[in-house]
């Protein structure tokens, strides 16, 4: 666990060791089998695969990189990209969110078994099954290193997340709990699944009202507070950029003060989360059928 967070070429090694992922697997798929998702050996597993999936677009393999974007290809060369990883237009992303990743291998080995459907489901489950707060903080950190990226395996990774495995109802019960840390991930998680467009109305539905409730009544009083604010805000952004209807839903959930009184705060140390609520702000005026609403 330890060894796992020691750097690129330490996850470089340990990603290459044979055998060490597969086991980290199995052993986690036999705890959750046993109803023992408690133990501290399952934490230290979800910590180590945790800390493995970070950056693992960047640092794949070019074997797994040219298989996976291979696809990119296709795309007009009038897209501009600076290659598989580099800075792309809004226009590209977009494209990225409609391109599958290839078939998943139905017995994946080693680093294949970072971003495969079995291991986000695992993850899901010990969200959903485990009471300790290092192992349930662990597999949302997993999912949201796995969601971080721009490419295609970000994109088919959250879709799993949302609507093949149904991991929404999870991550919900997770903005509730009295743990910052859970909490904070929890939300960045979101945001992250929030940037893809076609899961925006199935995320709105199931959790914008939660993000308003938790949503602090004033100006944050600790850093993990503030930053965990920003992260809303910026979910919130993404929801109701492009949805009137999602806009409306937070007005309807009493939203609009929260926000406007985090907007108002000028103090430095919490600057962050009063420039998010007012990023958002602007943007729910962009949608001028609701004026008269957000006047009342």
């Amino acid at each position: 666990r330890n060894m796992s967070s020691a750097g690129p070429e330490g996850r470089k090694k340990m990603r290459e060791c044979n055998g060490l992922i597969d086991s980290l697997v199995y052993y986690i798929q036999g705890a959750i089998a046993d109803h023992e998702p408690n133990d501290k050996a399952t934490e230290n597993c979800v910590c180590i695969l945790h800390n493995l999936s970070y950056q693992l677009e960047i640092e794949l393999p070019e074997s797994y990189a040219q298989s996976i974007y291979m696809q990119r290809r296709n795309i007009s060369s009038n897209d501009k990209t600076a290659g598989c990883f580099g800075t792309r237009s809004r226009k590209v992303k977009e494209k990225q969110q409609d391109t599958p990743l290839p078939e998943e291998k139905s017995n994946p080995r080693g680093v294949e078994s970072l971003w495969h459907s079995t291991l986000i489901r695992i993850y899901l489950s010990l969200i959903a099954k485990s009471t300790r707060s290092y192992t349930q903080e662990a597999s949302l950190g997993a999912l949201q290193n796995l969601t971080a990226g721009t490419g295609p395996m970000p994109f088919a990774v959250a879709r799993t997340v949302v609507q093949k495995a149904n991991g929404l109802p999870s991550i919900r019960t997770m903005l509730h709990v009295s743990h910052p840390t859970v909490k904070k991930t929890a939300v960045s998680l979101l945001r992250n699944l929030s940037r893809n467009t076609s899961l925006q109305s199935d995320i709105a539905r199931e959790v914008l009202p939660d993000l308003v409730l938790i949503l602090p009544e004033s100006v944050p009083g600790s850093d993990i507070v503030c930053e965990t604010t920003v992260s809303i805000c910026y979910t919130l952004y993404n929801l109701t950029q492009s949805s009137s209807h999602n806009a409306r839903l937070l007005l309807s959930a009493d939203g609009l003060p929260k926000i406007i009184t985090i907007s108002m705060n000028d103090s430095n140390m919490f600057s962050k989360a009063s420039r998010a609520a007012s990023v958002l702000l602007y943007s729910l005026w962009s949608h001028t059928d609701l004026h008269s609403a957000y006047k009342k």
